[in-house]
Formats: structure tokens, sequence, C-alpha cells
């Protein structure tokens, strides 16, 4: 069993943790986390993972580590990685995999930032999103040319208990990135707003959001196992002058459509934005 380790304990890298955990095959013993302040890792010592405040010392223990720090604090974290190493532990032969799970921060980037720390390292970019914590999510990766396929395996293996781990281009990681790491907010923007409108016509809130949350949620797994595309999904719903297609004709007068695609283009933008900052 692998030694894994989480420079920086947020939202996502605790979306990853919880989704490795309800997979069942890492022990959590075996899962190391640092971040500047102890008390807000509490939640990962709970669980039965090792908190430190040095992550030097996460780094030194680990097989597999994972940064998630902000994208503008790499610099900072690789510095206290190196200021932080336990006394003998500069071992320049151990073999490292580093999983970055930065927004905007390309492989280029991310070798020279990391190879000042020792070891062997070889750098995946990955980009997970927070469904992983619940089991439904999807990370994306791309690895640099000293990752292994063997290593590639076992990164899938240990996201098999999050969701889908799909392999693609670099080049694709700022728009699919932004696909997947922010389109869950904007759907839990229309499941509010879908549940608001049962609400104003006298549905109670709870059942309106439970409700809406199943239909999404049904409505994603029609797409995939059903292999039909979303719009003849649609038309299968709609009856001529029917409900449906009159709701459809407000949500076109509403730009649904292209305030969705302006979102994600939005999204995009600033990752790239990110990526030239740091």
């Amino acid at each position: 069993m692998l030694n894994l380790g989480f420079i920086g304990g947020g939202n996502m890298s605790t979306a990853i943790f919880k989704g490795i955990l309800k997979e069942g095959g890492q022990s959590p013993s075996q899962i190391w986390v640092s971040g500047p302040h102890l008390e807000n890792l509490q939640h990962w010592k709970e669980s039965g993972a090792n908190i430190s405040n040095k992550n030097g010392e996460v780094y030194s223990k680990c097989d597999v580590v994972f940064i998630g720090v902000k994208p503008q604090m790499l610099t900072k974290a690789v510095a206290d990685c190196i200021a932080t190493l336990p006394e003998g532990e500069r071992d320049y032969n151990r073999k490292v995999l580093v999983v970055s799970i930065l927004a905007g921060i390309s492989l280029v980037q991310l070798q020279k930032s990391l190879k000042i720390l020792p070891g062997k390292i070889s750098i995946i970019r990955a980009l997970p999103n927070t469904p992983m914590s619940v089991g439904a999510g999807v990370c994306l990766y791309t690895p640099d040319d000293t990752v292994t396929q063997n290593q590639c395996s076992e990164l899938e293996h240990l996201m098999s208990g999050c969701g889908i781990c799909e392999r693609v281009p670099e080049y694709l990681m700022s728009s699919l990135g932004s696909l997947i790491g922010c389109g869950p907010a904007f759907i839990f923007i229309a499941i509010e707003a879908l549940a608001d409108g049962a609400v104003k016509k006298g549905a109670p809130r709870a059942l309106a959001q439970r409700l809406a949350a199943h239909m999404v949620m049904g409505s994603g797994k029609m797409v995939t196992e059903h292999n039909k595309h979303p719009g003849l999904l649609k038309d299968e719903v709609c009856s001529p002058g029917g409900s449906t297609i009159h709701g459809l004709s407000a949500l076109e007068n509403g730009k649904f459509r292209a305030t969705l695609i302006a979102a994600l283009e939005a999204a995009t933008d600033r990752t790239d934005e990110m990526g030239k900052q740091s």
C-alpha cells in the first residue's frame, strides 16, 4: 500500500481524500496532510490521517504527493518543503510521484518549480472536482515524459472510488478542467433555481430541492448510459404544445445556452490568466 501525502488540505484535497477513503483500499493511517494551521486539518485527523504544519515532513514520508495549495502559493509551498525536510531525508534516489491539482499551472511550470526537491520526481498535472468526495466526480490528468504507465495506473486506481479518471492532452486541461471543475457550481445554481421555481408555485423547499437534485443526477445518467445526444433526449421529453416545450422556450428567451457557454469561456480564460501570473 502506498503512502499518500497532501500538501495543502483545502476543499479539493479533502474531496480526493474522502473519495479515496470511500473506495476503501487505502488506510487513513498511511495518509499525511500538511497546512499552515493545524486547526484547519482536524477533520483529516478525525478520519485517521496524520496532520502536520511542515510540508517537508509530508514529502519525505510519501510515495505519492498531491499538491493542493493556491496556484500563487506554489513557490512558497516548495520552499517550505525544502526548509522542513527532516534531517537525513534528502534521498535523491527515492522515487516520488507528484500530482499537482493547481488550476492553470502547466507541466513546464511545475517542472521548473519542483526541480529543487530531492528524489527522482515524476509529475502528473491533474484537475479533479468536488463531487469526488461522494464518489461521483471527474479527474482529468496529463503526465510528463518521466511518468510510467504503472504510475498512471496507480493514479487511476487511487481515484477509482472517487468517480471517473480520464487522461487528456495538456492543451485541453484549461477548457475541460473548467468544465468539470467549475461546472458543479453552475449546476448547483440551476438546482437552486429550479427548486425556487417549484417553491414559487407552492412546493415545500426541502422537497423541491431534493427532487431537483435527483432529477439532475438522473438526467446525467441518461446521457452517459443511453449513449444519445442530449438534444435527442430533450426532444423525447417534449410533446407538441406541451409544458416542456413552453418551458424550453422561456429558457431560450433568457439566453440559457449562450449564458452557459459564456460562463465556461470566462472560467477558462481566468484559468489561463492564473497560469500566466504564477
